[in-house]
C-alpha cells in the first residue's frame, strides 16, 4: 500500500503566521490526494494512503544535521496537497535547505485543485524567501507541468531526481522495491515509507544486511492510523470516519526506511536472558538457535542465531552482524525429513516437535553477536 495523508483540510488554520505571498503556494481545496497509486488504480488495488503531518514530523526530527545545504526532493507528493512539502516549506530555513522540489504523478480525480491541469502531472521548485525575487507571484505560486505523466520513473522525473541529495516521501508500496532500486542506483540519501516485511524482498535485504539500508526510529511495532481516499471500503475492523466524513484506517508492520544515520541507532541492545536449549532448540535445517523475541536475545551464547524481523527495529550495527534470512540460509526440509512430517511452503526453518514432524516458522533473520 501507498501511503499518503497528503492534504490539508483547514486551510486558514494550517497557514496561521504564515504571509500572505507562502499561503498562496498552500491553497487548496478540500479535495482527495494526488498519484492515485501510480497506474495501480486500472488495477484495482487500494495502493493510496496519507501520511499524516504528525508522523512526518516525529521522524524528521532524528534527521536535523543532514539538511542543512541540501535538495530534498518529495517525488511521489503533489506540492499544492502533500503533507511532505508541508513539512519542508515550513522549515525550509530552520532546516537549512538549499531547494525543496515536490513532483506528483498525474491527477485522476476531478476535482483536484486547478481544475485545468487536473489531469496533468506538476512539480514545484522552491529555493526558499529569497526566491521571491527570481519569480513573479503567478509564477511562484502556481506549480508547473509535466510534459510526460510524472511518474518516478519517467525521464522528467530522473531529470529532478539527480538534483536531489536527500529524498522523503510515501511511494507506492507496490512498486517499493522498484523504487528502491532506483535510489540506489542513483546512489540517493533518502526517507521513505514501506511495509516492515519489504525487509526480506531479495532485492532489499542484501541492503539491509550491507548496512545500506535501516528502519527510520519513530515508527516500531503496532500501528498507525491513515486517511484514505473517499471510494477506500471500510468494511475491516480498525477503519472509522470522522465528523467530516474522512475515511481512516488503521495499518500494521509500517516503518520508515532509510540510509541516514541517527544517534539512537548505535545504543546497544540490553541482554538479560541466559541461553537455554529448551527455551532456544536448534533447527532442523539449519545450524543456529530459536530466539523468539528479540528481548530474549541470549547474552551468553556466541552462536548463530535466528530472530524474527522485528529485531531490526533495535539493530545495533556495532553490536550484531546478520547473516541472512531463512529465506536464503535454509536446506530443503525435503533433503532433511520424510514427507509428511512437516507442511510445506516457501524456504522456511523448521523446529522438531519431538515426535518425528517439524513445525515451520516465520521468517527469521539469523545474527550474530560482534562483542
Amino acid at each position: 500500500m501507498t501511503m499518503h495523508y497528503d492534504k490539508y483540510h483547514q486551510t486558514e488554520s494550517i497557514l496561521e503566521n504564515v504571509s500572505f505571498q507562502e499561503s498562496e503556494i498552500l491553497k487548496i481545496k478540500n479535495t482527495s490526494t494526488r498519484n492515485q497509486d501510480f497506474q495501480q488504480a486500472k488495477q484495482g488495488k487500494n495502493d493510496e494512503f496519507y501520511t499524516s503531518l504528525e508522523d512526518i514530523e516525529l521522524e524528521m526530527i532524528h534527521y536535523t544535521n543532514h539538511f542543512t545545504g541540501k535538495v530534498v526532493y518529495c517525488n511521489c507528493d503533489d506540492p499544492r496537497e502533500s503533507n511532505f512539502f508541508r513539512y519542508f516549506y515550513k522549515n525550509f530555513e530552520k532546516l537549512g535547505l538549499k531547494k525543496l522540489i515536490t513532483s506528483c504523478y498525474k491527477s485522476l480525480n476531478a476535482n483536484s485543485f486547478n481544475s485545468e491541469i487536473s489531469e496533468k502531472a506538476v512539480y514545484l521548485e522552491y529555493c526558499g524567501r529569497e526566491s521571491y525575487n527570481n519569480y513573479s507571484k503567478d509564477e511562484f505560486v502556481h506549480t508547473k507541468q509535466f510534459e510526460g505523466d510524472g511518474d518516478f520513473r519517467s525521464d522528467e522525473s530522473v531529470e529532478l531526481l539527480q538534483q536531489a541529495d536527500i529524498v522523503v516521501t510515501n511511494p507506492p508500496f507496490s512498486l517499493f522495491k522498484e523504487y528502491c532500486a532506483q535510489l540506489v542506483r542513483y546512489k540517493k540519501k533518502f526517507i521513505i515509507i514501506g511495509n516492515m516485511n519489504a525487509v526480506t524482498y531479495k532485492d532489499i535485504f542484501p541492503l539491509i544486511q550491507n548496512n545500506e539500508l535501516w528502519y527510520g526510529p519513530s515508527i516500531r511495532s503496532g500501528d498507525r492510523e491513515f486517511r484514505v481516499p473517499s471510494t477506500y471500503p471500510l468494511a475491516a475492523s480498525g477503519t472509522r470516519k470522522d465528523e467530516d466524513g474522512n475515511k481512516y484506517v488503521r495499518v500494521k508492520g509500517v516503518r520508515w526506511f532509510t540510509n541516514l544515520d541517527f544517534q539512537s541507532r548505535h545504543r546497544d541492545l540490553p541482554l538479560e536472558k541466559n541461553y537455554s536449549p529448551i527455551k532456544n532448540p536448534r533447527y532442523a535445517n539449519y545450524d543456529a538457535i530459536e530466539v523468539s523475541k528479540t528481548k530474549d536475545i541470549p547474552f551468553d551464547f556466541e552462536g548463530q542465531m535466528g530472530v524474527p524481523i522485528s529485531f531490526l527495529d533495535q539493530y545495533n550495527p556495532d553490536q550484531f552482524e546478520i547473516l541472512g534470512t531463512s529465506r536464503t540460509l535454509s536446506r530443503p526440509m525435503s533433503e532433511i525429513a520424510k514427507k509428511g512430517t512437516y507442511s510445506q511452503g516457501g524456504p522456511r526453518f523448521y523446529l522438531p516437535n519431538g515426535d518425528g514432524t517439524y513445525r515451520r516458522m516465520y521468517e527469521r533473520i539469523i545474527i550474530k553477536k560482534k562483542k
